[in-house]
């Protein structure tokens, strides 16, 4: 049986993913401590969006294993073999695992306030009194109290992704993944999304961040990962990788974005 420290949130194992023939991660290694903000860069289709959703088991895995505070995702261990888990399961496993998407992915047809709920009360079962409670006190965090009681086609695009935050943040997660939560929006909302999860990462959330914003990496991760075409090629401290990158790939994609 593998163990995982105690200091460790989410560990990735020897990771290795296909679609059909064709590999899209090879022999991927990686700790995120507890508490650690990890920002993942890279150019398009390199990996960084299906490692993220291997964590959560929305993409399975062909070969190694991804543990979230010590348990095993999606499959169970015995005798050195995996066995899949059943979808009530991972389910299970799913709502440790928060993810804040591209795209909002939003219940156009609840206000505000019923998305933040929905996961408490479907999920979790708790009372509409104290779930609704929970969603006003993240939706004052992410500044949209005033706006709890707005659908979605009402709300900006950044105002969307900050309920999206929210919502995720509902589920009291042990590890929050983001997967290019910027990519979507017009630059000029782009920096209110920034400073709500600027915020999370003061308040030792963990957090694993796929984005092209490299002055979020510079100013939040505690470490910077580089991946090209589903390998991580150089990671470390933000001024390491980003002041000072010693791949000639990261220092090629770098010097395009920076």
């Amino acid at each position: 049986m593998s163990t995982v420290s105690s200091d460790v949130c989410v560990d990735i194992r020897s990771v290795h993913k296909f679609y059909g023939d064709f590999q899209v991660l090879f022999d991927v290694n990686l700790e995120i401590a507890k508490g650690e903000v990890c920002v993942v860069l890279g150019p398009s289709g390199s990996g960084k969006s299906t490692l993220l959703r291997c964590i959560n088991h929305l993409e399975t895995i062909a070969a190694g294993r991804i543990y979230v505070n010590g348990d095993l995702i999606g499959y169970s261990e015995r005798n050195g073999k995996l066995y899949c888990l059943a979808e009530e399961a991972i389910a299970a496993q799913r709502r440790n695992i928060g993810m804040v998407f591209q795209r909002f992915n939003l219940f156009g047809h609840m206000t505000a306030i019923q998305n933040v709920m929905a996961g408490p009360v479907l999920v979790k079962g708790h009372s509409r009194r104290c779930a609704e409670l929970l969603a006003m006190s993240l939706l004052e965090r992410v500044g949209l109290a005033d706006r709890a009681r707005q659908y979605p086609s009402q709300l900006s695009g950044g105002q969307q992704q900050r309920v999206a935050i929210a919502r995720a943040m509902a589920m009291q997660p042990d590890v929050l993944l983001f997967d290019e939560p910027t990519s979507a929006l017009d630059p000029e909302l782009v920096g209110e999304v920034l400073e709500t999860m600027k915020d999370l990462a003061r308040t030792g959330m963990t957090m694993i961040v796929v984005t092209h914003e490299v002055g979020f990496a510079r100013e939040v991760a505690d470490r910077v990962v580089f991946m090209d075409q589903g390998r991580i090629v150089e990671k470390g401290a933000p001024e390491s990788v980003l002041d000072n990158p010693r791949n000639p790939r990261t220092q090629a994609f770098l010097s395009k974005v920076l």
